[in-house]
């Protein structure tokens, strides 16, 4: 399948800052089954300087500098993409064999999964998530039918609720609630996963806006959407699931990049001098155009 993706941002300050640099996590890190036709990042106006940086994890970073004072800036990213259908994963490991997997590995490329395994800043771990956890997640079970059993449960107990959570909300309270959005979800079953000896991995990315006739429009188009890539052992690999959606990552999820939560692979971050408000809206569009 061919991608069209097109991602408009538009940062607006009260008054002018001064000095903003800016991290920018919008072009796509390739990997098996994504090959990468044309590519765009265009901001307006200018920065002054523009350097692309790799990692630490499977993200690439476009960091910008301004020097002149700024009052809005507009960031375009667009690009064309082609996926392969990947075949469905088969059964693999069980918890215990791949927790000893995970304790053996001497890998340290971004695509390890030891990084995966331990808190991050924000998936870290929390009792309430763990023990909920735990009957899903016990040691004789196939690794890719418990990861699934924790995604059901999760989509089963939980309602999906735009507005009432944001980027700031931490996945304890929004599992406490039962409610969120694709990044509370996900935050939550990586804590759930990792609390068991999981490696579990934050991705985002998009969904195709358009559905193919008669499907349903899956949640998260239209805007970035985020999942879960869980290892599932030497074989098998890294392996997305969907917990928004309850289904496994296809051909239809286009990943961006890969960190252990949100916090590191964020769309747009950065710093400025000033005290000015901000306000960011942003506009996404995904079209398959084969």
């Amino acid at each position: 399948m061919r991608y069209a993706v097109r991602h408009v941002s538009e940062l607006a300050y009260a008054s002018p800052v001064s000095r903003a640099r800016f991290n920018l996590r919008l072009s796509p890190r390739l990997r098996r089954g994504q090959t990468l036709e044309s590519e765009s990042l265009r901001l307006t106006p200018a920065p002054a300087t523009r350097e692309i940086q790799r990692g630490p994890y499977w993200v690439t970073t476009t960091q910008v500098r301004f020097e002149a004072p700024l009052k809005t800036l507009e960031v375009t990213s667009e690009f064309t993409i082609e996926l392969a259908p990947s075949p469905l994963p088969q059964s693999g490991s069980s918890l215990a064999q791949l927790r000893a997997q995970v304790l053996a590995a001497a890998d340290l490329s971004d695509l390890a999964p030891v990084p995966y395994l331990f808190a991050s800043r924000i998936a870290t771990m929390d009792p309430a998530i763990t023990a909920w956890a735990a009957p899903y997640l016990a040691c004789e079970t196939e690794i890719i039918a418990a990861a699934t059993s924790l995604m059901n449960a999760l989509y089963t107990e939980f309602t999906y609720s735009p507005g009432k959570t944001s980027s700031s909300t931490p996945p304890e309270l929004a599992f406490k609630a039962r409610h969120g959005v694709c990044q509370d979800f996900t935050h939550v079953m990586i804590m759930a996963l990792r609390a068991h000896g999981v490696p579990a991995a934050y991705v985002s990315g998009y969904l195709l806006t358009r559905p193919p006739p008669g499907k349903a429009k899956l949640v998260g188009a239209d805007a970035m959407h985020a999942w879960v890539d869980v290892w599932c052992g030497r074989d098998l690999g890294w392996v997305g699931f969907d917990p928004t959606n309850n289904r496994l990552v296809g051909e239809d999820h286009i990943a961006i990049a890969m960190g252990r939560d949100y916090a590191d692979i964020s769309p747009i971050d950065g710093t400025f001098i000033g005290g000015a408000p901000q306000t960011m809206k942003s506009a996404v569009d995904v079209e398959r155009i084969a």
